[in-house]
């Protein structure tokens, strides 16, 4: 369990209002210009990821020795 899963979500949390926008005003090139730029966050997303664990495993590494 993560330590910032016990505090409050921000009532101006970003991802929260990204989900609960209403859509229907958007066109299709909106909607696929809208994916697009998700689907770089969660690559963006994905990469910070690895970095983590590599840099975590490559600490842990060090300070194992």
């Amino acid at each position: 369990m993560d330590a910032d899963e016990n505090l409050p979500r921000r009532k101006d949390d970003l991802l929260d209002a990204l989900a609960r926008q209403d859509l229907d005003p958007l066109s299709v090139d909106e909607l696929e210009a809208r994916i697009l730029a998700l689907e770089a966050e969660i690559e963006r997303s994905r990469a910070k990821i690895e970095y983590a664990v590599h840099h975590r495993a490559s600490a842990d590494a060090l300070f194992r020795k």
